[in-house]
């Protein structure tokens, strides 16, 4: 039995690193494939996506006269924005942001921010689409000041939350002249968070040493292979109340009407909610939105697309999925708090 056992782990294991290497090989490929495109700026006008899918179900319903009355006119507004003889009408500038524990997409955005800035006009706007449930500091900071930027330049900023903007990711929505939610995004988490294991008995209790010089007093506070100090941990522990400060006092000046104190618990809360805590500001999906603004201005979809490497994607798909299953951890959390 014990025979049967072993060659029964022994299996267990050979067969769990033979999937890990063929899951490695798909997730390689499918990223190769994926990046092959030309890097630069695409843009794409949302009134002509949305007309399309309407078209399609006219014509699918058998609705034959009012899908050819309907090409017919788009057919020759096609034509007369072409010679340029469409009155211009204010225009919506759409960005996607799709955050990670580093904001990788920072990359693309600074770009799309750029070029907004450059041709906007006094009666145009931004729509960012964000999700976002955050991570590092410095990274998520640069990504809040892209949408300060857009705000310095004088344009109106609305940020759309379907899912989640938390921690770093409500940082930059704080930038926003407007929030907006789908009434079960997840908003907040304005606090700050730094853990770290440490191996320092298991290393010990095999007589392995570990040696580390440092010139500075804090140069390190806490290691994960060293032995940590009281001193230590509380220099850490300064240091996080003092970026805590920070984040607060910057979403404070954002939103002058938030009562800080009260939100920078840490918690996250669904966007019913937050509209109470005046976290946000109105409810509603990022669709209706644009179905509203469709009406009378034109949308702009940009989208800036960066000749990654293969590591380098790699590297961004395992902060994804990092982030992401954090996203769900903290959602199951917050769950079962409002389930009590």
């Amino acid at each position: 039995m014990e025979l049967l056992a072993d060659y029964a782990l022994f299996l267990a294991k050979a067969l769990t690193v033979v999937f890990a290497a063929g899951a490695l090989l798909v997730l390689a490929a499918g990223l190769a494939r994926r990046g092959s495109g030309e890097p630069g700026l695409t843009v794409e006008r949302l009134n002509d996506h949305y007309a399309q899918l309407a078209q399609v179900l006219r014509r699918a319903a058998g609705d034959r006269d009012a899908w050819r009355r309907v090409a017919k006119v788009a057919k020759s507004e096609r034509r007369s924005r072409r010679r340029g003889r469409v009155p211009r009408r204010a225009r919506t500038y759409v960005i996607d942001f799709r955050g990670d524990l580093r904001a990788t997409a920072v990359a693309g955005l600074r770009e799309e921010v750029s070029t907004i800035i450059a041709v906007a006009a006094n009666d145009d706007d931004v729509l960012v689409r964000l999700e976002n449930a955050g991570g590092t500091v410095h990274e998520h900071g640069l990504a809040a000041s892209q949408l300060g930027r857009l705000r310095a330049a004088g344009l109106r900023v609305t940020v759309a939350v379907d899912k989640v903007a938390a921690s770093g990711g409500y940082l930059m929505a704080a930038n926003a002249d407007r929030i907006v939610a789908a009434p079960f995004a997840l908003i907040g988490s304005i606090g700050v968070l730094a853990q770290l294991p440490n191996f320092h008995r298991w290393l010990k209790s095999r007589g392995v040493d570990f040696e580390m010089i440092t010139s500075g007093r804090y140069k390190r506070t806490l290691t994960v292979f060293g032995e940590n100090t009281d001193e230590g941990r509380e220099k850490l522990r300064e240091e996080i109340e003092d970026v805590h400060r920070l984040f607060k006092d910057e979403v404070a000046r954002q939103r002058e009407k938030l009562d800080i104190d009260a939100v920078a618990t840490g918690e996250a809360w669904y966007a019913t909610r937050a509209l109470e805590l005046r976290l946000v500001d109105e409810i509603a999906t990022s669709d209706e939105l644009l179905q509203r603004a469709a009406e009378e201005r034109d949308l702009l979809l940009l989208k800036y697309r960066w000749k990654r490497r293969l590591p380098e994607r790699l590297a961004e798909r395992a902060d994804a999925l990092w982030a992401h299953a954090a996203d769900f951890v903290a959602t199951l959390a917050q769950r079962a708090r409002l389930l009590r």
